[in-house]
């Protein structure tokens, strides 16, 4: 991510923050775009909204059930999974 200067801006009456379109952009931050607000200390840091630890677990319960697999059946393909992954992105293991 390119950094972008920090800058001054004010809250709008209905608590309405405007983030500059260079911070909007180096973070890639779009239109409609959920965030998370996390307070720290006197400050606030803005992030992009990630896929909460308990809804995560959710889905892939969801996602287990509907399939039928028990979850023994899916921790099985995992490591052939990252294998699979890893030579996608480097290439071959290669014995040292």
């Amino acid at each position: 991510m390119k950094a972008a200067r920090s800058c001054v801006t004010e809250i709008r009456q209905r608590g309405q923050l405007t983030i500059p379109k260079n911070i909007r952009e180096a973070s890639r931050l779009e239109e409609g775009q959920e965030v998370s607000i996390i307070p720290l200390g006197d400050s606030i840091l803005v992030t992009p909204k990630r896929l909460e630890l308990d809804e995560a677990r959710r889905q892939i319960r969801t996602i287990i059930r509907a399939t039928g697999l028990a979850a023994d059946d899916v921790l099985a393909g995992l490591e052939e999974e990252r294998a699979a992954l890893f030579e996608e992105l480097y290439g071959k293991k290669t014995a040292r």
